[in-house]
């Protein structure tokens, strides 16, 4: 669990698929290969037709890269393969996701309630895209292009839980640190807490401060993130407890429940954690 990218040419082309779903991404590129073919086009004609280098069509075809969603519609087109090369686009999609990123995604996915304590950095679930792309840049050692790009993707994705029907319940709690650090600089700080501001409009979420003068903070060992599902079950990881590995047992997510709440208890209500950022947002 996780609590927390160019030239045209290269922009989302070095994308490497990994683990079970290369299987599909090489069936993909071998279809392509075999309709190309049929139709007595060369990689590199093949290529000017729908606009991309021949390279990039090796690869797609060899199943070394995977392809976006505008490759895919004029592959369909000049191929004439009725919409098949086209309606990959979801499956492609996935793929770009870190492995890491799409088991996450589904046990969100499957969750009625979230809750979220981030003490380094600010939520994912919350980023802006810009907010993200400044966090994987500053990594160290730096991530290679690819990764960063395949870390932005990823996160953006999560985001589809706040558009679930029936919506789950998110409760945020955020460190005061982490809404005054200025990433990626002023006009991403200002966005990043513009987004915290409409977000903490929804209905079924809640975003709290835990304000950095606060004497007693049950948070103090580390961030807590607690997926609760709607056949009673739950899973959960905090740094600072069971050696910051996800747990399931009921005794186990019921001391990160409890610490959960305490934090809750400790923090600015909702409404009071939503004006101080609008307070912050007029500062910047």
């Amino acid at each position: 669990m996780s609590a927390d990218g160019e030239s045209v040419d290269e922009a989302g082309w070095d994308v490497e698929p990994e683990d079970e779903i290369a299987s599909v991404v090489e069936a993909l590129g071998h279809q392509q290969k075999r309709w190309r073919e049929a139709a007595g086009l060369s990689a590199a004609d093949f290529g000017e037709a729908i606009g991309y280098g021949e390279d990039q069509v090796r690869k797609v075809e060899r199943g070394a890269r995977i392809p976006r969603p505008e490759y895919l519609d004029a592959a369909d087109r000049v191929l004439g393969a009725n919409g098949f090369i086209s309606a990959m686009k979801e499956e492609m999609a996935k793929a770009r996701y870190p492995k890491k990123v799409r088991e996450l995604a589904k046990l969100e996915e499957r969750a009625v309630e979230l809750c979220l304590y981030s003490t380094q950095s600010i939520h994912g679930l919350l980023q802006t895209k810009e907010h993200a792309q400044a966090l994987f840049e500053m990594r160290r050692p730096a991530y290679p292009h690819n990764e960063v790009e395949r870390g932005v993707v990823g996160r953006m994705a999560r985001q589809s839980v706040f558009e679930r029907t029936p919506a789950p319940e998110l409760s945020f709690v955020q460190e005061e640190a982490t809404l005054r650090r200025p990433i990626g600089g002023t006009m991403v700080r200002r966005r990043q807490l513009e987004r915290l501001l409409e977000v903490g409009q929804l209905r079924n979420v809640e975003i709290q401060v835990m304000p950095i003068d606060c004497m007693e903070h049950a948070g103090i060992d580390g961030g807590i993130e607690l997926l609760k599902f709607g056949d009673g079950t739950a899973v959960g990881r905090s740094e600072g407890a069971f050696n910051g590995r996800p747990v399931s047992e009921p005794k186990q997510t019921r001391i990160l429940e409890l610490r959960y709440g305490i934090i809750r208890a400790q923090a600015l209500t909702p409404r009071d954690s939503l004006a101080f950022i609008e307070q912050l947002l007029g500062e910047t």
